[in-house]
C-alpha cells in the first residue's frame, strides 16, 4: 500500500483455524473508510492449519501483513503489531472476535470527536455456539456476572475506565510504553489504567459493535477467570493501588463462605455461647444474600426460566474462580514475593 492506511488492526494468534477466517472477512466487509485498511496478525506459531489459511489469505489481498511471534506471549505479539502499523490508529482485536460492518468507521469517527480520549470502543456481543454457551454468555453479560463494565454489559455512551478491542491512537501507545509483555492476562486493563494515569480519557460509544465466541465449558471458564483474579493483583502490586474496587466482591465473597463456613463447622462441636453461635446465620445470610442477587440478575437477564440452573452455575463459577484466583495471587505476589507461577503463564482458552 502507497499510503497511510486509516487503521492497522493487530490481532494476536494461535492455533485459531476455525475463527480466523470469520475474522478476516468481517474486516474485509468494512464499509465507508477514508482509505484502505491494514490487518496484521501475529502467530504464535500455529499448527492446526491457521498458517496455511493466514498464507492464502495474504497471498490475495495487500491489506493483510503475518508477522512471527516466537515468544508466543499475547502482549509480546501486540506490541509486535503495533510497532509495525502505519496507521496513526491501531485496533486490538481477538481471533474469536467478528466486527460490525461499520465498526472501523465509527472507530474513527469517536477518535475525531473525543480528542482528549486516547482509546475508543464499544459493545462486544457473546457469540454462543451452544445452550451452554448460551447460559455461560448470558452471565457474562449481565453486571452481577462480571461488574459493570460497559463493553460486556451494554449502556450510554460516555468516558469509561476500560474497553475490548479498542481503536488507540498509536502516539498514545508509543508514550505509555506499549503493553506490559510479563502479564499473560488483564494486559489491555492495564494498559488502559496506564493510559488514564497519563491523563488520557476512554470513550465508550455503543454503536461501535463486535462479537466474541463464549468459553464453551464451565471449565475452561473457571480457568480463564481464575488467571484473570491471579493476574490482577500482580497488576495492583506493579501500580501499588486497586485500580478498581469492583474487583475485590468476588474475593471478599469467598472468603466470607469460608471463614464463616469454618466457624459454622466449628461451633457444631462446642456449646454456642458468644459470636460462634453467629457463624451459622451469618454463613447463610451471605448466601442467601448471593441466591438474591444470583436469581435477580438473571429474571433481568432475559433468559427462558429453563436456563435458570446454567446462568446460575455460571455466576457462581466466575465469582468462586476470580475470587480463588485472587487469593492465590495475594499468596505468590503480596506475601510470598515470587514471581508468576508457570501455571498461571500457560493461557487458556
Amino acid at each position: 500500500m502507497s499510503h497511510a492506511p486509516c487503521v492497522s488492526v493487530v490481532i494476536p494468534c494461535l492455533n485459531e483455524a476455525d475463527h480466523i477466517g470469520s475474522c478476516l472477512d468481517a474486516l474485509a466487509g468494512q464499509v465507508q473508510l477514508p482509505a484502505p485498511l491494514e490487518v496484521l496478525v501475529v502467530d504464535g506459531g500455529s499448527t492446526d492449519g491457521t498458517r496455511d489459511i493466514l498464507t492464502a489469505r495474504a497471498a490475495e489481498v495487500d491489506w493483510l501483513r503475518v508477522l512471527d511471534n516466537p515468544q508466543r506471549i499475547t502482549p509480546v505479539a501486540m506490541n509486535l503489531g503495533v510497532a509495525e502499523a502505519r496507521s496513526e490508529v491501531v485496533v486490538i482485536l481477538g481471533a474469536h472476535a467478528e466486527v460490525a460492518p461499520d465498526f472501523v468507521r465509527r472507530n474513527l469517527d469517536a477518535l475525531a470527536a473525543h480528542p482528549e480520549s486516547g482509546c475508543v470502543g464499544g459493545v462486544v456481543d457473546q457469540v454462543h455456539g451452544d445452550e451452554r454457551t448460551r447460559r455461560i454468555g448470558l452471565a457474562m453479560s449481565s453486571p452481577f456476572g462480571v461488574g459493570d463494565a460497559r463493553f460486556r454489559t451494554g449502556g450510554v455512551a460516555g468516558h469509561v475506565d476500560t474497553v475490548a478491542f479498542g481503536a488507540y491512537r498509536k502516539s498514545v501507545l508509543e508514550e505509555i510504553g506499549g503493553l506490559d509483555e510479563a502479564l499473560v492476562r488483564n494486559q489491555d486493563d492495564e494498559l488502559n489504567y496506564r493510559l488514564t494515569e497519563a491523563g488520557w480519557r476512554i470513550w465508550f460509544d455503543p454503536r461501535i459493535r463486535s462479537t466474541y465466541h463464549a468459553r464453551s465449558s464451565f471449565a475452561q471458564l473457571f480457568r480463564q477467570y481464575r488467571q484473570y483474579g491471579y493476574w490482577k493483583v500482580f497488576v495492583n502490586k506493579k501500580h501499588l493501588t486497586i485500580t478498581t474496587w469492583r474487583q475485590l466482591a468476588p474475593a471478599g465473597f469467598l472468603m466470607a463462605l469460608a471463614v464463616l463456613g469454618g466457624l459454622s463447622v466449628w461451633s457444631q462441636f462446642r456449646p454456642p455461647v458468644g459470636w460462634p453461635a453467629l457463624a451459622v446465620p451469618a454463613f447463610c445470610t451471605v448466601l442467601g444474600l448471593w441466591c438474591v442477587g444470583a436469581i435477580g440478575a438473571f429474571a433481568l437477564s432475559g433468559g427462558r426460566w429453563t436456563d435458570a440452573p446454567g446462568v446460575l452455575r455460571s455466576f457462581l463459577t466466575l465469582h468462586l474462580a476470580y475470587g480463588w484466583g485472587y487469593w492465590q495471587g495475594i499468596w505468590h505476589f503480596l506475601l510470598l514475593c515470587r514471581s508468576p507461577s508457570a501455571e498461571f503463564k500457560a493461557l487458556t482458552r
